[in-house]
């Protein structure tokens, strides 16, 4: 799945409230341009997707049922 696809999956189920969904956007695209960039410039930008990932936390426990279950 490329990211075209993983964004209109996002927008037909209704997944832009969910920020794990746009974070594994954000991932794809970083992937699919890995090639174009420096490698400094694309730890960078992998480390600042780590960095939101982290920031969610716990975001989801005890909500898997309400979040990952439509």
């Amino acid at each position: 799945m490329d990211s075209r696809d993983l964004a209109k999956y996002i927008e037909e189920s209704d997944g832009m409230t969910k920020p794990w969904l746009l974070l594994q956007l954000r991932l794809k695209k970083l992937e699919e341009r890995k090639d174009e960039m420096p490698k400094d410039e694309y730890i960078r930008e992998l480390d600042d997707l780590h960095q939101s990932l982290m920031g969610m936390g716990e975001f989801w426990v005890g909500r898997e049922d309400e979040l990952f279950n439509p």
